[in-house]
């Protein structure tokens, strides 16, 4: 097992004065940070500012039992800690500021997130895993307040699965499941329902987990007696404390942010609990101080009393740090022994000083240096097109003016010369359309990569296996073919789990886990608590450690409990670390053509647009959701896959390759051929639609038939088009209300596929009312589209154009 802190803490005086200053340097470098980088704001060098001035002592004293291989998700004005993890250096952190681009100056983010938000890449260039238990991991910060908190839930819970589970590969992610998760939140954030739902489960779970909590008595402008029952949160929580003899609750330690001593002993006793017990601890840090405030938008001085401020100021932690240090000696073998005079403090003030101000200014200096290779690049090439437009030459004269340049200026001054000179054919303008072609793919990759994996295991490159049926093939029950080829997923990938509201002991309310537990046991197919945030947590945490989880939202209606962490977590967590971090999460939910308001919806729409960075996978039947599951387990890009509600009891054939066969993404099937009309639909709408397909035939009307499969992404061959290129009719039929997925897919057929060209009626859409349907089937005949409805519709438009062959119906 891993030793503690409080194990190693058997060190000579040197040493212990040694680690004492290199803490007050880092916490001086940290201070200085903070405040050139609001100078920077204020001058306009940079677009905005938070920093962690006042919270540099408990960082410090949380970064000595940090160890390698240990995660933290946190709040953004951790860089103190940051720093002396070395995941930050003083020039990475104004890279950040300024937006630099660069991964190799600001790995964090390459300039996708403003300043403050913290991160170590995971993943080596190819997107393969690097070895994080070689090093010390911060999973990438999240502005939302609270929003970190699901996904750390996860983080810890991987310690506890692999004390238990091994695969090939997995000691890259784990030494025996002895590391920690590290939290950190703003006290003000903990009346959000993700604080209370995380401290919940993980209470529950008995995970390894360390929460600290910032307590700087305000919510920005708002003290903290208005944002919870009680001011004081450790109070509040004092019910969430664990019992002797039981195995549940948690540990907690409060303790004041300007107390060294007290903040070392507080965390080294929170690891030991949490690394040798496996339990979840909360440090409740008081008294911390904003010597500037919440960030450069405001000033604090607006909504603190004098009292408040004079207060601040005498209990900055490092004014406090300063004074113990000075104020301490010991007696050694007869001879007193002191850390510091003060006139050795103040070297460490200036020389922090320095620190600062030259990695503020090599930070800045190789921004700029971008921005002007950029202009030496293009500007020349715009110069040459004076002669051709006598605008251009006020265009450059404007850009010339600018006190500070970016990007896009140059941008767009190169486009206003191109637009001045359309239509012109000279080498001049050659040169420069080629070299804003050029420009433009770097910062297309600068500002729009990782949206989706771009690694060798995207989804996309996933090879095709079709399912194979014999004639020894049974009939059965759809949730037998998904029940029996998750048996084989659980048999051939040990790093897989699923977890969710009655999923374990019963198998799932459908059976689709049916015995699953039984045979692999409650840690790879265990039941949640109703909490469905960080149920999807536990997925993303988990899959940032190496793990393959599958998270069960029990019904399409419920993931709008998780679509928060889905949209500003997980959907971007590629894209925010531009390919540094990845976590493959697949959601397992069930939907569509239920009945009753709550279990009914079809927030499909809500889904495509708040998760872009999610693939989005809609199967007809659940052996086209176990082919699903099959193709990303081989990826690593996260998915939802809904399952069809009403399918479970419908009678399928058995393919004799489960665990093997694949669904590619993105590729649509035919399912009935045509040449009159193309209906596209998807999910359990299409049985409806395939109904109304055999009535419009019987009445001459010969409609193809297409289920996408797949919304994101979506039809990447144009198959569709060439559908409607044969029949140059279009109908998309969807159980989402007016203008959600059918706009979806209509905008990708009309536009992106130019499906319009071929068009000799106007597309038609059949969606659902905007209300969701009453209880029974009579609500979803009335609010869904019905077979009777796509008929009558479909059939409107032939009628339209040939009223004799097909007389009204009304």
């Amino acid at each position: 097992m891993q030793t503690t802190y409080i194990e190693t803490q058997q060190i000579s005086f040197q040493d212990f004065k040694n680690q004492i200053l290199e803490d007050y340097r880092l916490g001086r470098i940290s201070r200085e940070m903070s405040y050139l980088g609001r100078r920077e704001v204020l001058t306009g060098k940079a677009k905005f500012g938070i920093f962690g001035d006042g919270k540099e002592l408990p960082q410090l004293a949380m970064a000595k039992v940090f160890r390698n291989g240990d995660f933290r998700s946190g709040y953004y004005r951790d860089q103190t800690f940051a720093l002396a993890v070395d995941a930050l250096s003083v020039e990475s952190f104004f890279a950040q500021l300024y937006a630099d681009t660069s991964v190799e100056r600001e790995p964090a983010s390459a300039g996708r997130q403003m300043n403050g938000h913290f991160a170590t890449r995971s993943l080596n260039e190819d997107g393969s895993w690097k070895d994080l238990t070689a090093q010390k991991n911060i999973s990438s910060d999240i502005s939302p307040t609270a929003g970190q908190m699901p996904r750390l839930l996860g983080l810890a819970q991987a310690s506890k699965v692999y004390k238990s589970v091994k695969f090939d590969g997995s000691e890259k992610f784990s030494k025996d499941g002895n590391e920690i998760a590290f939290g950190t939140i703003g006290d003000a954030s903990t009346a959000e329902g993700h604080f209370w739902e995380t401290l919940n489960a993980a209470c529950a779970l008995q995970v390894p987990m360390i929460v600290s909590i910032w307590d700087d008595g305000y919510g920005i402008s708002v003290p903290t007696k208005n944002q919870r029952a009680k001011a004081d949160i450790a109070e509040m929580l004092s019910g969430f404390q664990r019992k002797d003899g039981e195995n549940q609750g948690c540990e907690i330690i409060q303790v004041k942010a300007w107390d060294y001593p007290a903040l070392l002993d507080a965390y080294a006793k929170a690891e030991h609990f949490a690394r040798t017990e496996s339990i979840p601890v909360v440090v409740h840090v008081i008294e911390v101080t904003q010597p500037q405030g919440h960030s450069t938008s405001g000033s604090h001085e607006r909504y603190k009393n004098e009292e408040r401020l004079s207060w601040e100021a005498d209990f900055d932690g490092l004014l406090k740090f300063r004074e113990w240090i000075l104020n301490y000696s010991i007696e050694i073998e007869g001879k007193e022994e002191v850390i510091a005079s003060a006139e050795e403090l103040d070297a460490i003030d200036e020389e922090a000083k320095k620190i600062v101000k030259a990695g503020q200014k090599t930070a800045w200096e190789s921004y700029q240096k971008t921005i002007t290779d950029l202009v030496q690049s293009v500007l020349p090439l715009v110069e040459n097109l004076k002669g051709q437009n006598a605008e251009i030459e006020g265009y450059i004269a404007q850009f010339n003016k600018l006190v500070s340049k970016a990007k896009k200026d140059i941008f767009h001054l190169t486009r206003k010369a191109l637009l001045a000179t359309r239509g012109t054919n000279s080498a001049e303008r050659t040169q420069l359309m080629q070299k804003y072609n050029e420009i433009f793919e770097v910062e297309k990759d600068n500002y729009s990569s990782h949206l989706y994996s771009q690694s060798q295991w995207k989804a996309e490159n996933v090879k095709e296996i079709p399912a194979v049926f014999s004639e020894n093939s049974e009939e059965v029950d759809g949730r037998v073919v998904v029940r029996n080829n998750f048996d084989k997923i659980f048999e051939k990938y040990p790093e897989t789990l699923v977890f969710g509201e009655d999923a374990g002991n019963i198998g799932d309310v459908n059976q689709g886990l049916e015995g699953m537990q039984e045979k692999y046991g409650d840690v790879r197919v265990a039941d949640t608590g109703i909490r469905e945030a960080t149920i999807l947590g536990q997925g993303i945490g988990m899959a940032m450690r190496g793990l393959r989880p599958i998270a069960e939202i029990q019904y399409l209606d419920y993931i709008l409990y998780c679509l928060q962490g889905m949209s500003d977590d997980l959907a971007t967590v590629q894209y925010r670390t531009k390919g540094g971090q990845k976590a493959p999460v697949i959601i397992r939910t069930r939907g569509h053509r239920l009945e009753g308001v709550w279990h009914s919806g079809s927030p499909m729409a809500g889904i495509l647009n708040l998760s872009k960075g999610i693939l989005v996978l809609v199967p007809r039947n659940l052996t086209k959701a176990a082919g699903f599951y099959n193709t990303m387990l081989q990826s690593d890009d996260p998915a939802v896959i809904v399952e069809c509600l009403n399918g479970y009891r419908l009678k399928e054939k058995q393919p004799d390759n489960l665990g093997e066969f694949t669904v590619p993404v993105g590729k649509i099937e035919v399912t009935k051929e045509g040449k009159d009309v193309t209906l596209v639909t998807y999910g359990s709408t299409w049985r409806i639609v395939m109904d109304a397909a055999e009535q419009l035939e019987k009445m001459g009307i010969s409609a193809e038939v297409i289920d996408v499969q797949s919304l994101i992404p979506f039809d990447l061959t144009n198959e569709i088009a060439e559908s409607v290129k044969k029949t140059n009719r279009l109908v998309v039929i969807d159980e989402d209300v007016e203008g959600g997925t059918s706009a979806f897919i209509l905008q990708q057929i009309l536009e992106k596929q130019k499906a319009f060209r071929y068009l000799d009626s106007d597309p038609l859409t059949i969606a659902a009312n905007d209300h969701r349907p009453a209880y029974a089937s009579d609500g979803d005949y009335f609010s869904k589209p019905s077979a009777d409805d796509m008929v009558e519709k479909i059939y409107a438009m032939f009628n339209e154009t040939n009223p004799q062959k097909y007389p009204a119906i009304f």
